[in-house]
């Protein structure tokens, strides 16, 4: 079976290719070679299957975009800019490549002839904002983002918005209101609904995936906008502390890429993903600090490099999110099969081979720049 994997030479769409390829099919990679995630050369990177056929092109390049797909039976669309906080300052770029680019990429579609009998979109966790909440007197709730008087304070808790007393963090199921809290966000919920609209309207059968926090190798160790990970082990291997915000403490869902491609191939084998919504985690949080701590371990050992805690905080930052992945487990049968601990090992190898420019401390610069963090 012919298939696309848009924005397939990066981080995900790699590992999507790597299991398609596996499984007998032919892939066709279409991506646009970003240099802040590729870097300079223009190249596809050492690790893309050799087995796969490169087109270099945007997804806003309509009439490229309709050679790639034309023949093929199932789209992977991974395609987009990343970056929650850039997204932020280079809103044009961020809605042109991303809300834009889906809308393109539909409008192809049903506007000329093709093959497509099914479409997998990747979404995101960033979706729901903050996440579920419990409190005892009033039982699951939904906060929404804490104030930037109360964030001054250092004051990170979590209030219910009923009562006012403390909230514990919930898994977030599907059916938590959505409350994108970046422009990165708001054009990941573009995704999800465009595609699922268009699905509908036109039989072409959709399944959109919301990703949790997604780690592993290949990730862009040199972009500054890419996952906590990656930027966590870009510092490290420079020699630098991690950096992080508020006290550390505020939590998330690390899924290995291996499981997040895992799950892709199950959506596009299954006709119960069809017209369906997905989250794609584990089920169990992290903290951010704990996170900085083990890769500092793996990555500098004996060396003892401990996070630098800011105690500052980011607008549009959440403090918890993790997955309630009871839907894809019942209905597709997913189950993640990386611990975090071994999936620690798998990049820190990978990272350890790395060269990788640590240009963390420019991003936050910008931020400040841009009145975006304290």
């Amino acid at each position: 079976m012919k298939t696309v994997v848009a924005g397939g030479a990066g981080f995900i769409g790699s590992f999507i290719t790597d299991e398609l390829i596996a499984r007998g099919h032919e892939v066709v990679v279409y991506d646009d070679l970003l240099e802040q995630v590729h870097g300079t050369s223009g190249k596809a990177p050492e690790y893309l299957n050799p087995a796969a056929a490169l087109v270099k092109g945007n997804v806003l390049e309509a009439d490229k975009f309709y050679e790639a797909v034309k023949d093929a039976e199932v789209l992977f669309y991974e395609a987009a800019a990343v970056g929650v906080g850039q997204s932020m300052y280079q809103i044009k770029h961020y809605v042109e490549q991303n809300a834009l680019g889906a809308g393109v990429a539909l409008d192809v579609i049903v506007n000329r002839p093709n093959k497509l009998k099914k479409m997998i979109v990747a979404s995101s966790m960033s979706v729901y904002g903050e996440g579920a909440y419990t409190c005892g007197k009033c039982g699951e709730v939904y906060p929404e983002l804490r104030t930037r008087k109360q964030l001054e304070k250092k004051d990170w808790r979590m209030e219910c918005p009923e009562c006012g007393g403390e909230a514990l963090p919930s898994p977030a199921g599907e059916k938590k209101p959505l409350d994108p809290t970046s422009i990165y966000a708001v054009t990941k919920r573009d995704h999800e609904e465009s595609f699922l609209a268009v699905g509908r309207a036109y039989g072409i059968p959709v399944a959109a995936l919301r990703y949790f926090n997604v780690y592993g190798p290949r990730q862009a160790l040199s972009n500054p906008y890419t996952g906590v990970c990656a930027i966590f082990s870009s510092r490290l291997l420079n020699g630098q502390r991690p950096v992080i915000f508020e006290d550390g403490l505020q939590s998330r869902d690390f899924i290995h890429v291996k499981d997040i491609a895992a799950a892709n191939m199950l959506a596009m084998e299954k006709s119960e993903a069809d017209y369906r919504v997905f989250n794609v985690g584990t089920g169990m949080p992290k903290t951010i600090l704990d996170v900085a701590r083990i890769l500092s371990a793996k990555l500098r050992p004996g060396e003892d490099i401990q996070p630098e805690v800011t105690n500052n905080f980011r607008e549009g930052d959440i403090r918890h999110c993790f997955s309630d992945s009871t839907k894809i487990r019942e209905l597709l049968g997913f189950e993640p099969t990386i611990k975090f601990e071994d999936g620690i090992d798998d990049l820190t190898a990978w990272v350890s081979k790395q060269i990788a420019e640590d240009r963390s401390a420019q991003a936050l610069q910008e931020l400040r720049r841009k009145g975006l963090t304290d």
